[in-house]
């Protein structure tokens, strides 16, 4: 592919899509304009902008290939199915976010992420970040865990796991836990049990806890054995974890700021409720 050459003032663009036709025909439309755009230059490495074409799932797998670059990366969503929490643009209004593209003035809009450190047996650190959740979970049996907040114990769970998830999050995993919505520009973690035992002898809280931004949660699991931990859409298994970590990440995910930026009540509405009849 031939283009332009780069300079300080064109704006690097990558643009990564799902395997969806209609996903790859709007991903040769956008190469096919910026190729001949002197005012962009086409590239996967270092870009200033990331465009996802999908859903939620494509723009979750964009913000893990870019999140070691996430201090000068801004992230823009294009939908091709269901209504998406982070894409601001349908399919049909690509000519809409070129035109906003080019007049784009580096504006932006963030939302805080999750940090998570597992700790295993052996010494080993495993770090990640999260833009939705992460949950823990023991794979045999019941899973025994004491529950630390900024290293004062808050309880003894028993159950199949606990998510720990963003305020953009708040809306996947968490939602269908019971947990509450979030907006995504408060800075908090919310925590969640998942099927949790409640009897005379074992006793959790039941509800959600929203975590504020200072906090550190700790889960420290009190029995040996397998245990699965997923990071958004990544899920490991690691045999006797001895801690996990979960604070707001010091990075944040940045979105393109546009007039097509959808309010977050409305993706609210449109996703769970839908038309409000008078």
């Amino acid at each position: 592919m031939t283009q332009m050459n780069y300079t300080d003032k064109t704006t690097r663009v990558a643009i990564i899509a799902n395997g969806k036709y209609q996903s790859k025909r709007i991903a040769s439309k956008l190469f096919s304009v910026f190729k001949d755009d002197p005012d962009f230059y086409l590239s996967k490495r270092n870009p200033d902008i990331v465009i996802s074409i999908g859903g939620d799932g494509m723009l979750l797998s964009a913000f893990h290939m870019y999140e070691k670059e996430l201090n000068h990366v801004r992230f823009v969503g294009i939908h091709t199915g269901h209504l998406g929490f982070y894409t601001d643009y349908r399919d049909f209004e690509v000519e809409q976010l070129i035109e906003d593209l080019r007049h784009d003035q580096g504006e932006k809009i963030a939302y805080p992420i999750l940090s998570v450190e597992i700790t295993l047996e052996d010494g080993r650190l495993i770090r990640g970040r999260a833009l939705n959740e992460s949950t823990i979970k023991r794979i045999e049996k019941t899973m025994v865990a004491d529950v630390l907040i900024n290293q004062v114990k808050f309880e003894s769970f028993r159950g199949d796991g606990i998510s720990v998830s963003t305020p953009t999050g708040s809306t996947a995993y968490n939602k269908s836990l019971g947990g509450a919505v979030l907006h995504p520009t408060i800075e908090a973690l919310q925590l969640t049990e998942i099927s949790s035992l409640n009897n005379r002898v074992f006793r959790t809280l039941g509800s959600s806890l929203i975590i504020p931004k200072k906090d550190v949660i700790e889960i420290l699991p009190q029995r040996l054995g397998n245990y699965t931990l997923s990071i958004d859409n990544k899920t490991f298994t690691h045999r006797n974890v001895v801690k996990v970590t979960y604070t707001i990440d010091r990075k944040k995910i940045n979105f393109v700021s546009s007039s097509n930026h959808t309010s977050f009540w409305e993706r609210v509405r449109d996703a769970f409720i839908g038309d409000i009849e008078p």
